[in-house]
């Protein structure tokens, strides 16, 4: 797929953020960079584009924890272009998740500092559902002092990552992501890739057994490859409030453009739901079954995530 003039899309992408590095950094607002960036963009995005600057710039309605479907709707040239040419993102058993009604949705967690994963599962459920809707996703709460950032997840779904607001979105019958693994997850070194870490003390299951909401494990491959972590800066974490700053191959050896995050391919799968309603919400104090559970939902997603890497083969090719 090709661009204005017949460029191709990673070289008018590359050129767009040069152009907003450029223009930011001589003190032009962000969003009239964006804007002004945007014209070697393929019609799709530059529409986007524009969709978002109008919501940034005026009235508009969103709901308490700031998910703007408008501006989701025009981002979201932008996650399909990176779900089908970036990644090059294979889709399966994305009919598991419920087309009605609540589900806690559970992945594997990579992608360093930046919800990728989150934003390609969103992609898949608007790309390859029959009946799709936009999905909410826990987002570690130091991200949102990101400036610019932290307005942009609120927007598209990003939920500060909390107990009541997933039983809040659940018991409205909506999708909740959360990624149990935490920053244990996408912290971890290149050496670790694909081996998930413990689930913690089993919080989701807690909410789903509460909420009577059904799980349904997702198995993420390709989110591993994109910032292969060789080491953590903790200067720079400091300065960013993070939980840690990866060093990769390329970051911070290439400045900004060291945080482009690299082509690999990618496979998701959703799997069968575990359906828990019969067990009712007195379950959820029962530390045996939240244990089980949360192990079942472990096991499911680790043994997807080996047979998906044979499935994938290589990284980038």
């Amino acid at each position: 797929m090709s661009g204005v003039s017949g460029t191709s899309i990673p070289e008018a992408g590359i050129r767009f953020l040069r152009s907003v590095r450029a223009a930011v950094e001589s003190g032009v607002d962000p969003i009239v960079a964006v804007e002004a960036a945007s014209a070697d963009l393929p019609k799709s995005l530059r529409d986007g584009i524009d969709r978002m600057a109008r919501r940034l710039r005026g009235d508009y309605y969103e709901d308490e924890w700031g998910f703007d479907e408008e501006f989701a709707e025009g981002a979201y040239p932008f996650f399909e272009l990176l779900y089908d040419h970036w990644w090059r993102v294979e889709t399966t058993g994305v009919e598991h998740v419920p087309a009605h009604g609540r589900a806690m949705l559970v992945s594997n967690h990579a992608g360093s500092l930046f919800p990728f994963d989150a934003s390609m599962i969103t992609g898949a459920i608007m790309k390859r559902h029959p009946l799709p809707r936009w999905p909410r996703f826990m987002v570690l709460n130091w991200a949102f002092s990101l400036p610019y950032l932290s307005a942009f997840m609120r927007k598209v779904g990003g939920v500060p990552a909390s107990p009541h607001n997933a039983t809040r979105i659940l018991e409205d019958d909506g999708l909740m992501m959360v990624f149990p693994e935490g920053v244990k997850g996408t912290g971890k070194p290149f050496s670790e890739r694909y081996r998930l870490q413990r689930f913690g003390r089993g919080g989701f299951v807690e909410i789903a057994l509460q909420t009577g909401s059904p799980i349904v494990p997702i198995a993420v491959v390709g989110s591993e490859e994109i910032y292969p972590m060789l080491g953590d800066s903790r200067a720079l974490a400091k300065l960013i409030g993070a939980p840690f700053a990866p060093i990769t191959p390329t970051f911070p050896w290439l400045g900004p453009l060291g945080l482009i995050p690299l082509p690999s391919k990618w496979r998701i799968e959703f799997c069968e739901p575990i359906d828990v309603s019969g067990l009712g919400p007195e379950a959820a104090d029962d530390r045996r079954i939240v244990f089980e559970i949360s192990e079942q939902v472990r096991e499911t997603i680790q043994a997807k995530l080996l047979e998906n890497l044979v499935k994938r083969g290589s990284a980038f090719v």
